[in-house]
């Protein structure tokens, strides 16, 4: 399950109810800045990052946000889904 914490300014993916993951954002200007995407050693290769990427894009389009993906992780997201590459400026 993936959330967004606004009080820790990032978005978490839980799994059985342990924290498993987050994608840590900035808002610079009205524009969100994906900075930094971290999963739990033992949740590798289970698509968290992915969950996390998605969710964090999703939110961003549903508010109408521009998106800066500072994240490695999350530029490589988009790259792979171009439905996301309107978005980011």
């Amino acid at each position: 399950m993936v959330t967004n914490n606004e009080a820790e300014s990032r978005y978490e993916v839980h799994v059985d109810g342990e924290l498993a993951g987050f994608l840590e954002y900035r808002d610079v200007s009205g524009v969100l800045a994906l900075v930094h995407t971290e999963v739990g050693e033992e949740y590798g290769g289970q698509g968290l990052g992915a969950q996390l990427a998605k969710f964090a894009l999703d939110d961003a389009q549903a508010r109408g946000v521009k998106v800066s993906p500072l994240c490695p992780f999350v530029a490589k997201y988009i790259e792979k889904h171009p439905e996301y590459r309107v978005t980011v400026r």
